[in-house]
């Protein structure tokens, strides 16, 4: 537990409190805890619950986060903790991202320095990756984290729904060198009913990544009859394009999980989305969908395949250190 930046007292007098981290800004009484159940009132000052607690550490390949175009074929080490900000009935990880540290059946204590030597006990190990749950609720920790990482030349990888107040979005970044951010929807209502978040916050967080020129990659989990129509995926793709057609968009296949038991989506629909995707946008890609065409990328001047990825065993085929295709010289968009 570590006393959290980003509150201010509301009434000193009965230690009412207000986080600012996220836009759910949550009012908090004396021992109330926010909306994440990772921040928590005591005596009248805002304290970070999972500080340094970790539900998961472990090495897993970049393309898991997922990350495509950042470091290709590389292992990174990877952390989650424990509470999420948004509310979704679908969550993939709901059994770390909707519990408190107070109901968790296991957790291990680190400290940056400790996952530090983790990572350097790794030859292969790109730096550090603040995954599983939502690892901005946890602030406090991974800034310090991700400063000794910055310092000792790792890179540092966010995967986060985005959901975070531009202040301290803006003191992270620059020890931040890419992330995977969901784009959930391009529906307000759904943020609203299903998420209990907003919609204009994380494309605030996207754009902020985008103009600091930090490498960006989006996943949309395509949910039937939630978020699946032809016109909300097109609104997606657009909103892309706007931003970059190199921005390279995931679109996951949804399993019933948690609160959600509409069946899975069928993979005719992320194929044809893929192809609605692909007109705009450079790369695009199926997740959960075994399917090397769906997962591989392409030379945007010759066509042939670079990149292989067959789950997560990766070939590079024709890319070269400089991000230029071995077979036509043409330069992809890569960081390597």
């Amino acid at each position: 537990m570590k006393e959290a930046k980003y509150f201010v007292v509301i009434d000193n007098t009965q230690k009412k409190i207000q986080c600012r981290l996220c836009p759910h800004n949550c009012l908090l009484t004396l021992n109330q805890t926010g909306k994440c159940r990772a921040r928590k009132n005591i005596e009248g000052k805002l304290y970070s619950l999972t500080y340094g607690i970790a539900s998961s550490v472990a090495i897993d390949p970049i393309e898991k986060k997922p990350l495509y175009h950042f470091y290709p074929g590389s292992m990174i080490l990877s952390i989650g903790s424990f509470g999420c900000n948004f509310k979704c009935g679908f969550c993939q990880n709901w059994e770390i991202s909707h519990v408190g540290i107070e109901e968790a059946d296991y957790y291990k204590e680190v400290s940056p320095q400790q996952l530090l030597v983790y990572a350097q006990r790794y030859r292969d190990n790109i730096g550090i990756s603040y995954t599983y749950n939502e690892p901005l609720i946890n602030f406090e920790f991974v800034l310090e984290t991700a400063k000794l990482f910055h310092q000792k030349g790792y890179k540092n990888v966010l995967v986060t729904n985005g959901f975070i107040n531009k202040e301290p979005l803006l003191e992270l970044l620059p020890y931040i060198d890419a992330a995977n951010i969901d784009l959930k929807s391009f529906n307000k209502e759904f943020y609203k009913k299903i998420c209990d978040g907003n919609l204009d916050f994380v494309l605030q967080t996207i754009e902020t990544f985008f103009e600091n020129k930090k490498h960006i990659e989006l996943t949309t989990l395509v949910i039937p009859q939630h978020n699946d129509s032809e016109k909300e995926i097109g609104e997606i793709v657009n909103y892309v394009a706007s931003l970059s057609k190199n921005i390279p968009l995931h679109f996951s296949r949804y399993y019933p999980m948690y609160k959600f038991e509409v069946p899975a989506t069928s993979v005719n629909v992320l194929k044809k989305f893929y192809d609605i995707a692909r007109q705009k946008l450079n790369y695009v890609y199926l997740g959960n969908v075994p399917d090397v065409e769906y997962n591989s990328t392409y030379c945007l001047n010759c066509g042939k395949v670079i990149i292989r990825r067959v789950g997560y065993d990766v070939t590079n085929c024709g890319l070269k250190e400089d991000t230029t295709c071995k077979f036509c010289g043409y330069k992809n968009f890569f960081v390597l």
